[in-house]
């Protein structure tokens, strides 16, 4: 009986990648434009590991190389006066090329010089796979391995035999050897054919689109998602890990995304081909899932989170508690009898609020302990006037301490006497078009009065020991209890619910939150300022509230009203 042919398979429709011939080609130009040429030829063939042929010619260009290429690339004018021109190389590199498919490092470039030679050549370009290594590595290799993709950096990472050194062979061979590191990196991941290793090079590959079933059976609901992975730590037990927590309206919906084109982010390729599962937390407010999400972002400190990863890392400006008090940067808020104004979220900002009241009040600036009984002597800043040198007890301690008294009001009452105190020094250096030195002062201001409104903004929560409000959604009423600005519950009364039922029902089981210390709030300080921006929302309607939740009238002044104030300046008003 006469055995049947066997249907090929779809593996079959594609060469395996021992059997396919490559031509890894690299050229070098007079320029990156379009109207620049080739001034070297060199391609390195190679099949299975083996090396089949190199090919390597320099180029008469016809046209002056310039100096920088030259310096670059060691190709010089009288290099290539006697070389063949392009039209007699091209059509001895296209015979070696043949068939193979085409490798190069950024493929664009050396591709497209090549097809602009074949059309002024009147040739037909013969339409050979092209395989970048670029893509290729930007697919395969880990963020944290390679710092980026140059030729050069690559070619170490996988110890390639030969340097690259901006001369075309050279720079093939490398490329020979970063092309077979990337194909043995792949070949445990199920890539055999060509067509997966061109797969891998385009958007969205094969492995990819099959880890889609990570979000069949996940929720259709508001809520946060975590890719999660088994990973070996640093003491190479392998645990399970955080690599991502997001958030969305439609959980299912914004997994599968990560799974199709619309993910373009190369960092969320490689997370995805990393994580070994999803997991999901259903949410009843969007406000919940947003504070979850910094909650376990703020847990876990994922790889692959940008944003927020470090929401502990805040400064606070403080008085000091001492015989001579002054100011101070400090990384948190401590029970040290203290006053502290802020958060600041970078340094910077806290130094230029610092420098503001500096220019206000002449509070000393030195870091020593003074002694109330026994003077010491004076720095330069006594001299010129920019403090009182309560070192040498130039003023009485009830004198210093009303000068305090002013910087800790300006802090926690009135920002305006710190505007004006800046007023004759900005008309000066604005009058002598000192526009520079003008700027840097108003960017001392603008720091100290945002960060006075952020203080206020969440040092009046932190105050309040509940605030319970609710807001009408499509789903029905959202409803949060909020304890020193940290959410301590969520509900969702749906239509048909008595929404004051479910508020104290909220109450009930809502967590307990202890008072924290001086301004900050209990929580995380972002969590606080997403439940101000909530509460602040029109339609937010209070239903119950413990303390007092309130800024002081002057806390902070808008920034139309910062040059009026400053320059003490009525702004023209609009002609009808």
């Amino acid at each position: 009986m006469a055995t049947s042919a066997l249907q090929p398979s779809f593996e079959d429709l594609s060469p395996a990648l021992s059997e396919v011939t490559f031509c890894v080609v690299d050229l070098e130009t007079t320029g990156s434009s379009a109207d620049d040429t080739i001034t070297e030829f060199g391609a390195v063939k190679v099949r299975g590991g083996e090396v089949l042929g190199e090919f390597q010619t320099l180029v008469n260009p016809q046209t002056h190389i310039p100096a920088l290429i030259a310096v670059l690339t060691g190709i010089t004018d009288g290099m290539v006066a006697d070389s063949p021109h392009l039209a007699s190389v091209l059509p001895a590199w296209l015979e070696f090329a043949g068939q193979c498919v085409l490798v190069a490092h950024n493929a664009p470039f050396d591709i497209g010089f090549l097809k602009r030679a074949c059309a002024a050549a009147g040739r037909t370009w013969p339409g050979n796979e092209v395989l970048d290594t670029v893509t290729l590595a930007r697919q395969v290799l880990l963020r944290d391995e390679v710092p980026n993709y140059k030729l050069s950096t690559l070619a170490h990472h996988v110890h390639a035999r030969v340097t690259p050194n901006h001369r075309a062979l050279s720079d093939a061979r490398a490329t020979v050897d970063v092309l077979h590191h990337l194909i043995e990196r792949v070949g445990n991941q199920g890539v055999a054919t060509l067509a997966d290793l061109l797969a891998c090079t385009r958007r969205v590959s094969p492995q990819r689109r099959a880890k889609a079933t990570m979000a069949t059976g996940l929720p259709a609901s508001p809520g946060i998602y975590q890719f999660v992975a088994d990973l070996p730590d640093v003491d190479g037990i392998v645990r399970r890990q955080v690599l991502y927590v997001g958030k969305s309206r439609n959980i299912r919906a914004r997994v599968r995304s990560y799974f199709t084109a619309a993910e373009t982010r190369p960092r969320m390729d490689e997370m995805v081909r990393i994580a070994t599962g999803v997991e999901a937390t259903v949410c009843r407010t969007e406000l919940e899932a947003e504070v979850l999400e910094l909650r376990l972002i703020a847990a876990h400190s994922p790889r692959y989170n940008r944003r927020s990863k470090y929401p502990e890392r805040q400064h606070w400006v403080k008085v000091t508690r001492e015989p001579y008090p002054r100011l101070s940067i400090a990384r948190s808020v401590s029970d040290d009898g203290a006053e502290y104004f802020g958060p600041f979220n970078q340094r910077i900002a806290a130094e230029q609020t610092v420098l503001a009241l500096y220019e206000a009040y002449p509070i000393r600036q030195c870091s020593s302990r003074l002694s109330v009984r026994r003077p010491s002597p004076a720095c330069v800043l006594a001299e010129m006037g920019r403090c009182c040198a309560p070192c040498e007890h130039a003023v009485s301690r009830d004198e210093y301490g009303a000068v305090v008294e002013r910087v800790r009001a300006a802090l926690s009452v009135d920002v305006r006497p710190v505007v004006r105190a800046a007023r004759p020094r900005l008309r000066s250096l604005v009058t002598q078009q000192r526009y520079e030195e003008a700027s840097a002062l108003t960017s001392r201001l603008e720091a100290y009065l945002a960060a006075a409104i952020r203080t206020h903004r969440l040092a009046g929560l932190a105050r309040c020991p509940q605030i319970v409000a609710g807001f009408r959604a499509e789903a029905g009423w959202e409803i949060h209890v909020i304890r020193h600005a940290r959410l301590a519950a969520a509900a969702l009364a749906r239509p048909g619910d008595v929404p004051q039922e479910v508020a104290r029902h909220a109450i009930a089981v809502a967590q307990a939150v202890p008072t924290p210390v001086g301004p900050a709030p209990a929580g995380l300080v972002e969590e606080a300022e997403r439940i101000a921006a909530w509460l602040e929302r029109p339609g937010v309607r209070l239903i119950d509230i413990e303390g007092e939740w309130s800024w002081p009238l002057h806390a902070g002044i808008g920034t139309d009203a910062l040059a009026t104030l400053a320059l003490g300046e009525v702004a023209p008003r609009m002609q009808p």
